[in-house]
């Protein structure tokens, strides 16, 4: 009998916080150096090569992403709890993200993730980065159910949608508040298309897919090496010391040298 372990999501139009401001965040490669389940699928999945392609089939509108995605995790036949130990022994935080998440706590910001990983791989990642404060981070993420004998499928959020999670979802309902919080949003790759439109301010990590796609689509985004380079522009906007408006121009600025 398979079971889910994860915490019950909240991709499920629940408007949660009423502060002016939010972040959200992808985790893989946003939060992390590395994506875990890139990770798991190079090293012990069908290997990098299918990857990266299946990576581009979606980035050329060719194939969902939640097919691709399905079709490299079902390449992992390690049991789960081995997954998870080989993520935890290797996979290391962004340098900048701690302290970032606690001026976030300091200032009553609240940090969601929207992954479209496993929640009990995140949970237990985040638990080891940064320790007993994770657990104010709420994660909206797929699920997965391990069966007896250690092997494992993923559940999908939003199983009959084209990404599987549609992080989009999470998004629009706080969107619709009046007033409106000022949301950002920061990514990496092919899991955040959902996302890219939503939010007032789009980081997009430097030399991934997520750049790629919004040069294609002309979307204005800010280019980010580390959660420091966030850090010193989400503070200034929350302090008043900058604008939404002269981000953009920023932005519009960097994006057409």
């Amino acid at each position: 009998m398979a079971t889910n372990t994860a915490e019950k999501p909240l991709g499920d139009g629940t408007v949660k916080y009423k502060q002016p401001f939010i972040v959200f965040s992808d985790f893989d490669g946003t939060i992390t150096l590395q994506d875990s389940n890139d990770y798991l699928t190079d090293n012990i999945g069908f290997g990098q090569e299918r990857r990266v392609f299946l990576n581009q089939e979606v980035l050329k509108d060719k194939m969902s992403f939640r097919d691709s995605f399905a079709e490299m995790l079902d390449s992992v036949k390690t049991p789960f709890p081995e997954c998870v130990q080989l993520l935890l022994d290797n996979i290391k935080l962004d340098p900048g993200f701690a302290t970032f998440y606690n001026w976030c706590l300091d200032n009553d910001i609240p940090v969601v993730v929207l992954s479209s990983g496993m929640q009990p791989i995140i949970r237990a990642l985040l638990t080891k980065l940064i320790g007993p404060k994770a657990d104010k981070i709420d994660i909206i993420s797929n699920d997965v159910a391990i069966k007896e004998d250690g092997s494992w499928d993923i559940l999908f959020l939003d199983d009959p949608s084209h990404f599987g999670h549609d992080k989009s979802l999470a998004i629009r309902p706080y969107a619709a508040l009046n007033p409106r919080p000022k949301m950002v949003y920061c990514g990496d790759g092919v899991s955040d298309l959902s996302a890219a439109r939503e939010t007032d301010l789009l980081f997009a990590k430097r030399g991934r897919d997520l750049v790629t796609y919004c040069i294609r689509e002309k979307m204005p985004y800010t280019e980010f090496d580390s959660f420091a380079d966030i850090h010193a522009v989400v503070q200034k906007l929350h302090a008043g010391e900058t604008t939404l408006e002269e981000i953009a121009q920023q932005q519009l600025a960097a994006n057409e040298k």
